[in-house]
């Protein structure tokens, strides 16, 4: 990573990161500088490293419109980079999956593949969603995407223009299925909001952008 720290001492800083902030929301004790020195013994860094390397988490978090553990007020001196992999660790922890589709060096032989792909069990923890807040949220945007303001880019099976709800904060980081929280997206913009290295500015963009959201 650009400020030396390895993609192991960042995950692991944001798995605690979350730990600490659940046990806040759920009024369970816990002591920082003990989570900090846990870190240190760990990978060998100064627990005030780790407790600085927090208030950077808190900064993206701010970024995110989000809760952040109360004492470890944000500090933005953070690389682009740095925040762009807290995002994405973020994003997987809380079972938002990073997609890879595209490999860095494309396969230059035809791989053999598998006629038969072997086939797994997998548990998905989702969420109930109320269709009138989607329904709601699709008739605001009349056809429009409320991201990039152009219009859908085709017409669903039911000949609607094809628009996809997305939630600004997700619901699988405590955001509420309200028409507050939710727009109406064209599949690239949704995707981008999800997975691009742009997706803070994106996010940002959508505040200012729909004047009916509310940073929750």
């Amino acid at each position: 990573m650009s400020d030396g720290w390895s993609k192991e001492e960042l995950r692991a800083s944001v798995e605690v990161y979350l730990d600490m902030l659940d046990k806040e929301r759920h009024n369970r004790a816990f002591v920082k500088k003990h989570c900090y020195a846990a870190l240190a013994e760990q990978f060998g860094r100064s627990a005030k490293a780790f407790e600085y390397r927090m208030q950077n988490i808190s900064h993206v978090m701010t970024l995110l419109g989000r809760d952040w553990v109360t004492g470890l007020k944000p500090a933005k001196n953070v690389g682009a980079n740095v925040i762009t992999d807290i995002q994405a660790i973020l994003a997987e922890l809380e079972s938002e999956k990073v997609l890879r589709e595209v490999p860095l060096q494309p396969y230059r032989v035809e791989p053999v593949g598998e006629a038969q792909p072997e086939t797994f069990l997998t548990e998905v923890q989702r969420y109930a969603r109320m269709e009138a807040v989607r329904g709601n949220v699709l008739a605001l945007a009349d056809g429009r995407c409320e991201a990039c303001d152009k219009p859908a880019p085709f017409n669903g099976a039911d000949d609607q223009p094809f628009l996809e709800v997305h939630h600004v904060r997700p619901l699988a980081q405590q955001g509420s299925d309200t028409v507050a929280n939710a727009v109406a997206l064209c599949p690239n913009c949704h995707r981008a909001a999800h997975h691009s290295k742009d997706a803070l500015a994106l996010i940002e963009h959508l505040y200012q952008q729909v004047l009916r959201l509310v940073r929750e």
